[in-house]
């Protein structure tokens, strides 16, 4: 594998890691700030300012690397990232921790910049099968951000902001030694990125005519909030499970979702052409919540587990649609859009469908995984039309 492709992919799980390595001891944290009543309020507006920093600031850095080159952005975000968790280990008061949740959001938005540089060091036929092995390289980061953090609160509060220091230290120090400038600056040519992070979301210039596709993808990425919102709740309600049970299944669930990105995606996509492979994802991720608002025992999730992590053949496929769409000049700008239009789904997605579930799980509660199915219905115009191939 190339040494940048392995750093870019390293990022990648850095950026997902951040998400959730402190999860599990925040509160404990932030018991030795405020009073108890008002940690929960403290806790919600904490992981919510990380998600909402990437929001605009994934746009910003993607602009960034597209003017000044993909290495310093990426060099300069783990740097800043290492210091600010460091920071962050030994807040001594409250407002510390908030403004080291907000550099870590800022910092820790470079998963834009990572599958830039991947765009910009793969040939066309090969971008699905890479943008699979990002994703399953996120889901992997998913998955140990919190365990590591459940692991080092044994040992303290502070000690899994330290562990995040250590691994964005290790980052950068991969990044200087192996990560190669994949493109030339275009600073000299063009005037300094806006710094304001809402142009990032223009589709003009080699975005015009992107929207349809780009509509695409933030419709799936909002469907994928479904699960993230309510697979807890809803196994507890439909299935009765118990907390292992809970465990277990979510563990299960990403273990099989990331294999099928890294080595069913490539292929597929290979055999049957990235469109065809896009639309064959989301048939499957339709079918099994389907399957998902119908099931009646908790064993009949083991076999929908596949149909969903088929479904998640259909993301790197897109990405590799848009990516070849945009061209190499616009790469930075595109991932950062998406990666920001990502984000914003992971801030309303929850909230509108945990909404959705309460209003409707008294008379039955499927309607949720209905409506999201559903809203694939949504993406095949912009899909059939001659363009979208």
């Amino acid at each position: 594998m190339n040494r940048s492709l392995a750093v870019a992919l390293a990022v990648v799980t850095l950026d997902a890691m951040g998400l959730g390595i402190v999860m599990p001891v925040l509160p404990a944290l932030l018991r030795e700030l405020v009073p108890p009543h008002e940690v929960a309020g403290h806790y919600g507006i904490l992981l919510s300012l990380y998600a909402l920093m990437q929001v605009f600031f994934a746009p910003l850095l993607g602009r960034l690397s597209d003017r000044h080159g993909r290495r310093p952005v990426l060099l300069a975000s783990l740097a800043g990232a290492a210091v600010d968790y460091a920071v962050m280990a030994a807040a001594p008061v409250l407002w510390v921790l908030y403004i080291g949740r907000i550099v870590a959001g800022i910092t820790g938005a470079t998963g834009a910049v990572a599958a830039s540089t991947i765009a910009d060091m793969t040939r066309e036929g090969e971008r699905a099968r890479w943008f699979g092995f990002m994703g399953a390289c996120f889901g992997g980061g998913v998955i140990a951000g919190p365990a590591t953090g459940g692991l080092m609160g044994g040992i303290s509060a502070h000690a899994p902001f330290m562990a995040a220091a250590f691994l964005n230290g290790v980052g950068f120090l991969l990044a200087f030694i192996f990560l190669t400038e994949p493109r030339p600056s275009r600073s000299d040519a063009e005037g300094p990125a806006s710094i304001n992070p809402l142009a990032a979301f223009r589709l003009d210039g080699p975005l015009r005519g992107l929207a349809a596709l780009i509509g695409v993808f933030f419709t799936m990425q909002l469907i994928g909030q479904v699960p993230a919102a309510l697979w807890v709740i809803y196994g507890e309600d439909r299935f009765h499970w118990e907390t292992a049970t809970v465990g277990l299944s979510l563990a299960a669930f990403g273990a099989v979702h990331a294999l099928f990105q890294a080595f069913v995606t490539g292929p597929l996509s290979a055999r049957l052409g990235e469109r065809r492979t896009l639309l064959l994802g989301m048939m499957a991720d339709g079918a099994g919540f389907l399957a998902l608002a119908f099931a009646t025992q908790g064993w009949m999730v083991l076999p929908i587990l596949f149909l969903l992590a088929a479904g998640g053949v259909g993301m790197p496929a897109l990405q590799a649609m848009l990516s070849r769409a945009a061209g190499d000049d616009a790469q930075g700008r595109l991932q950062g859009m998406l990666a920001g239009l990502t984000n914003l789904t992971s801030i309303i997605g929850p909230l509108g469908f945990t909404a959705l579930y309460a209003q409707t799980a008294g008379a039955w509660n499927g309607w949720v995984w209905v409506a999201g199915a559903a809203l694939y219905i949504a993406c095949l115009p912009a899909l059939l039309r001659p363009a979208a191939a």
